[in-house]
Parts: structure tokens; C-alpha cells; sequence
């Protein structure tokens, strides 16, 4: 039906038909042979072998699908693409755990995606400073105990792109998973932090090919690639519903750990990670020491402290812990009105006392003291 074509051609058409993952990449190579043989046989022969009716198995759309991969493998070649497929010993491991995970991917950059230490980080495009500085502070602390780190995220507005500005600006290798493929970057307005990304240790990377349309579907099919290739997801901010939590899920679904921020009670951008927190599917985390212990990794030592018996508190923080004693456990709107303080406020210094292990989060945004 076809002339010979080296086998990356077949393995790039066979990854781009319709509805195609690793799963059933599997399960049709197991009934045809090859990847060859399911573009060189006849439509007749196909159709029996596999007892299919999809449209894959027609001569013009296999056909097609073989001209598509032609022009792709020049695309790839000529930009320093790499494809890898999903039997090559370079597919990265963790990807090839998700059964819907694509049968081939596109990369730009170098990255180590076996590190021991994969973190991927989401939220919401609507992100608050308070997200944005969390990001910062939880790479920067992350990489002082962790020299291999590897963080992954959607190169999308908010806090995708401040997780991998943290990771550029704290020499992290940084992921960059795109909904389309590598012939534009979207947004725009990203395309010099992609090129940043490609030429400081980082990778772009995408199971789109450059012919590809783009579709709204995109958007949060690329979700389980983010999910997938980490060893826990981290949802910085997230509203009630959104690709955030899509992301989170789809990190549950492959035994993924997943970890939340808190965030104020009433907060629009605080709703999704609260929600994850108070049902028992994600674990609180305010510091890259609660990630690492949920993770049990050990890292290189931070700086020697002596750690008090009794933390100093300033006096703001005292009256918190004197009115939270006092009630036993207490909902944070009453502690906020006890206190005469705004709840913005009074967060920071819960997440503190929080830290300093003298307070404890309880579900519902109340609090007790330890």
C-alpha cells in the first residue's frame, strides 16, 4: 500500500491517529505486529484483523496520516525536536505509568526527566501575590535541599508561569508541558520564557505536532501529561472548579501525591485548594519542609538551628494563640473578629504560628493550639 519508510515515520503517524494513547498503541500492535504493518496492509485485511470499524483503519486516512508524518520528522529534524516514542528506553518512566499517556512526544531542550525528585506545580491563571510569592519561596527552598529538582507545569498565565519564572530564576530545571505543538508558543507573551526555559536545562514539551489544530480540549488534555510525569502535583491556588483541580484528580487517578495551599476562608482563588484540603485529597502544605516530609525525601541539610523549646512569638502572634487557647478550637471569622484584625492579616500570622508548630489547621478553617 506504501513505500518503506524508516520506522520513525510509522511510529509518528501510528501516535498521531485519532484517540491514540499508550494503552491502545499496545493493544493494536499486539493484534498487527508492527507499526509497519498496520500502514502497509490493505483496508480489507486490517478491518478483519482487528474486527475494527473506525475510520483509522481506511486507506486514505492511513495514507494521510504517513504524508503527515513525513513532513513532521522534517519539521522535528530541522528544529532539534526530539521525538520519542512511547517503546523507547528514553520515554520517561513515570509518563509511561498513565495508560492514556501519549505514544509519542515532542521535546525542545534538555532535561533530566528521570530525576528522583519530580515536582509538578498548578493553579489558577487569576493569581494572587500571595500564590505567586508561595511559588517563589516553596522553588527556592525546595532547591536548597534538593539539587536535582525537576519542576514541571502548562507554561499558562498565573501560577503555571510563576512556577517556572521560580524555577528559572533559582537555577531549577523547569518542564514546560504545551497544548499544541512546538511551531508557536501560547500565550505569546510566554514565548521568551519558553526560549529561556529551552536554553537553561529545562524542555518544552508537547504531543502535538506542528500540523496539528488546536482545540479547547487541548488545554486540559495536557493536564495528564503534567500529572504524570511528576511524583506529586502541588495546586497552589485554585478557584471551585478548573484545570487546577482537573490536574489534581488526574494525579489521584495514576497514585500520584497531591498537595494543597491554604488559603482564606471567602477567597475566590482559595475555594479549590481549601475544598482539596478539607475531603482528605490533597495534603496541607504552607513550606517545602511539610512537601519533603509528605514525600519522605531526604534532602541535603539546611543551615544547623537550634531549635527553641519555647518559640519567641511576637505579640501579635501571643494574642492569636491566647484567644485560640482560650476557645479550645476556634473558626477563623470569630478569631478574626475577636481579634479586631482583617483576615488577610491575621492569615499570615496563623501560616506563621503554623510553622513555628504551635498551632494546628483543622478542616472547616478552624484552629486549635498544638
Amino acid at each position: 500500500m506504501t513505500p518503506t519508510h524508516p520506522t520513525i515515520i510509522y511510529q509518528m503517524a501510528l501516535a498521531n491517529l485519532q484517540g491514540m494513547n499508550v494503552d491502545l498503541a499496545r493493544k493494536l500492535l499486539d493484534v498487527v505486529g508492527s507499526e509497519e504493518q498496520f500502514f502497509s496492509m490493505s483496508e480489507k485485511d486490517l478491518r478483519n484483523l482487528t474486527r475494527g470499524r473506525s475510520k483509522i483503519y481506511s486507506d486514505d486516512y492511513r495514507r494521510n496520516c504517513l504524508q503527515q508524518a513525513v513532513t513532521e520528522e522534517v519539521f522535528a529534524r530541522e528544529h532539534g525536536i526530539a521525538a520519542t516514542y512511547f517503546t523507547s528506553e528514553a520515554y520517561p518512566h513515570r509518563l509511561l505509568e498513565a495508560p492514556d499517556a501519549p505514544a509519542m512526544i515532542y521535546t525542545l531542550g534538555r532535561c533530566n526527566l528521570e530525576s528522583a525528585h519530580v515536582v509538578s506545580i498548578v493553579g489558577t491563571r487569576h493569581a494572587t501575590q500571595y500564590g505567586i510569592r508561595f511559588c517563589d519561596t516553596l522553588i527556592s527552598e525546595l532547591a536548597e535541599r534538593l539539587p536535582d529538582l525537576v519542576v514541571v507545569s502548562g507554561l499558562a498565565y498565573g501560577i503555571d508561569i510563576a512556577a517556572h519564572r521560580a524555577a528559572l530564576k533559582h537555577g531549577v530545571a523547569t518542564v514546560a508541558v504545551l497544548p499544541r505543538g512546538l511551531n508557536q508558543i501560547y500565550p505569546a507573551s510566554h514565548r521568551n520564557d519558553a526560549i529561556a526555559i529551552a536554553r537553561h536545562g529545562g524542555m518544552l514539551l508537547t504531543d502535538y505536532t506542528s500540523q496539528d489544530e488546536v482545540h479547547k480540549a487541548n488545554f486540559l488534555a495536557r493536564n495528564r501529561i503534567v500529572a504524570a510525569l511528576s511524583d506529586c502535583t502541588v495546586v497552589v491556588e485554585s478557584a471551585g472548579s478548573g484545570g487546577a483541580l482537573v490536574t489534581a484528580s488526574l494525579a489521584m487517578s495514576y497514585n500520584r501525591d497531591v498537595m494543597a495551599i491554604p488559603g482564606r476562608c471567602g477567597d475566590e482563588y482559595s475555594t479549590g485548594c481549601n475544598k482539596l484540603i478539607a475531603t482528605n485529597k490533597a495534603a496541607l502544605i504552607t513550606s517545602a519542609d511539610d512537601l519533603m516530609a509528605a514525600m519522605r525525601w531526604e534532602g541535603a541539610s539546611k543551615d544547623p538551628r537550634q531549635l527553641d523549646l519555647f518559640p519567641k512569638l511576637t505579640k501579635e502572634e501571643q494574642a492569636v494563640v491566647d484567644v485560640i487557647r482560650n476557645h479550645g478550637e476556634i473558626h477563623i471569622n470569630a478569631l478574626a473578629d475577636a481579634l479586631q484584625l482583617p483576615v488577610y492579616k491575621l492569615m499570615s500570622l496563623l501560616v506563621e504560628l503554623d510553622c513555628k508548630n504551635i498551632i494546628a489547621t483543622l478542616p472547616g478553617c478552624r484552629y486549635s493550639v498544638v
